[in-house]
């Protein structure tokens, strides 16, 4: 079996859970109707991507920004569960409310997108028990205890420490929390207050969208001491190819925006700001050196529904720093085997063909069709002003 149909054949055995998609703000901001059905090119989710992408359950985030506080910030966040309620509704046929694992595994046995919701930002829950108690009534199941912005009980990995992690209303949080049955989201998150939360929590924590710092030295990453306690928490991290969270060069491109924001009097956390400035703004191609088999750069090239150029050459370079040749090598330990050619020995592959495990299956986890993921690619590519001689060269091995 070719690797491609390898990865469907997992997919299908294990559907992928993706922990965090801000479709509804992005619906929200478009200020029109749209048919998710048809597509929406002008998204970067729409259902026949789910579909094709073999997601089996989805995380929406009714996330709303910084600048929403107070009651405000509820209200907003109440609105944006509505919307996610709404989808569901007027999808019965492609999306399925949940709120349990039994009721993931009936969507799943009904041939439907699981639809969860998590709240991303300790902000909209305006310092209140009660409201956070409303949102986990209302069918909300993980709150992301920041965003870029500090709350009054907790540190954010891209504002100024003010609390030294968390609060005592912030394990308070932590300890509520765990009482009423959701989950405690550490994304965006100072690591004072990752590591805070660790110790206040009695129950499994999720990164729901973060990548690693050790890899890429960027704050909204996760350190590796707090990596190594998640096995004994029972805690999941899950990856994110956003460009600044897996590659230098694009971390350096994105900080140089938020200076520029900073010099013109804007808040460089502002999201809404940031468009203007990203348009005067070339964002960097990552040079590639290593050559990937075919089906494992067709998973690589789908991993990131942002500006997934640099997201793709920011995963091969990971390849290539653990110096390995996918297309050469079959690791099929731990029920993984991909790419053909010549197994290595459990022996002598030890904690190498487990990192390697790993970095395939968050390929895996993004599976989508290869034509597709290329077309939104280059698109996104000429949206930066690259030529489609430039898009080529980016796709050539050795480059």
């Amino acid at each position: 079996m070719t690797s491609a149909p390898r990865a469907l054949d997992l997919l299908a055995a294990a559907p992928l859970v993706d922990g965090h998609n801000d479709l509804p703000w992005a619906l929200r901001t478009l200020g029109r109707p749209v048919d998710l059905a048809a597509g929406v090119p002008e998204l970067h989710t729409d259902l026949p991507r789910l579909r094709a992408g073999r997601v089996g359950a989805q995380f929406w985030s009714v996330y709303v920004p910084c600048s929403f506080t107070g009651p405000a910030a509820v209200a907003t966040v109440l609105e944006q569960v509505a919307l996610v309620r709404e989808l569901a509704e007027r999808y019965p046929e492609d999306l399925q409310l949940a709120t349990t694992v039994a009721e993931v595994e009936a969507a799943l046995a009904a041939g439907r997108v699981a639809s969860l919701m998590g709240a991303e930002g300790g902000h909209g829950i305006d310092g209140s028990l009660d409201a956070l108690r409303e949102l986990r009534r209302r069918g909300v199941r993980y709150l992301t205890l920041t965003h870029n912005r500090n709350t009054p009980w907790a540190d954010s990995a891209t504002d100024e420490p003010a609390h030294g992690g968390l609060t005592a209303f912030g394990r308070e949080v932590v300890r509520e929390m765990n009482r009423i049955g959701m989950l405690v989201d550490l994304s965006h998150v100072a690591a004072t207050t990752m590591r805070d939360a660790l110790a206040t929590t009695a129950r499994p924590v999720v990164f729901t969208h973060s990548s690693c710092r050790a890899v890429t030295d960027h704050p909204r990453n996760v350190p590796d001491d707090v990596l190594a306690a998640l096995p004994a928490n029972g805690g999941v991290c899950m990856v994110t190819f956003v460009p600044q969270f897996v590659s230098s060069a694009a971390r350096d491109w994105d900080q140089a925006v938020q200076d520029e924001m900073a010099a013109a009097g804007l808040d460089p956390q502002d999201l809404e700001a940031r468009p203007g400035f990203l348009a005067r703004r070339r964002h960097p191609l990552v040079a590639v050196a290593t050559p990937l088999d075919a089906a494992v750069r067709a998973l690589a090239l789908q991993v990131n529904r942002d500006t997934v150029l640099q997201a793709r050459a920011a995963l091969l370079a990971e390849a290539d720093r653990l110096d390995v040749e996918l297309g050469k090598r079959a690791h099929a330990y731990g029920g993984v085997g991909l790419c053909g050619g010549d197994p290595v020995s459990p022996e002598a592959a030890g904690a190498f063909t487990e990192r390697i495990n790993a970095l395939l299956m968050s390929c895996l986890a993004y599976n989508r069709d290869l034509q597709t993921a290329a077309a939104a690619l280059d698109s996104t590519a000429r949206a930066y002003g690259y030529t489609d001689d430039e898009i080529a060269a980016s796709y050539s091995p050795g480059s």
